[in-house]
């Protein structure tokens, strides 16, 4: 039988502020990685505090970056970032200060530009299996119906 090592709450402290420090984390993911390292909820209770404190976990921060990257990095849209971020427990407010980091014009660009790829890689087929393969496309990586059925009708009146 395999013994897991135990931990002393300093021990823990110590690993966890390392964890991070490394990348922006949220409260959940903190848990879960003492949870893994079988801590009792006492001793959770007390290292996410004292993360809070020295400002080592701060979910505001974590929305923000989290909103940031996946939508720059990934090309998400709001819907998949906001799905996201419900998900992982985050509050409505830090999730409204996370949206906030997604400038409107560059969400427009990025939009567009990903539409005009995803639109060129199924140019081939015809126009009703195209357009169905680019909504699909689009919308599971979040992007709004509106902003996909507009751009499908600006091509659809440019094909005419």
């Amino acid at each position: 039988m395999l013994k897991s090592k135990s931990f002393t709450i300093k021990e823990a402290q110590k690993k966890l502020e390392h964890y991070c420090a490394y990348q922006e984390r949220c409260h959940q993911e903190v848990i879960q990685k003492l949870k893994s390292l079988n801590m009792i909820q006492i001793a959770i209770d007390q290292i996410i505090g004292k993360l809070i404190t020295d400002n080592y976990l701060n979910e505001t921060r974590f929305a923000q970056s989290y909103a940031r990257g996946k939508f720059k990095i990934k090309k998400w849209g709001k819907i998949r970032i906001l799905s996201q971020l419900k998900f992982r427990g985050i509050s409505a407010w830090n999730i409204k200060k996370g949206m906030q980091e997604i400038d409107s014009g560059e969400y427009l660009d990025t939009f567009e530009t990903l539409f005009d790829q995803i639109w060129n890689q199924y140019q081939h087929l015809d126009f009703i299996n195209c357009q169905k393969k680019v909504c699909n496309r689009l919308q599971y990586r979040g992007w709004e119906n509106e902003l996909i059925f507009d751009a499908i009708r600006d091509k659809k009146g440019k094909n005419s």
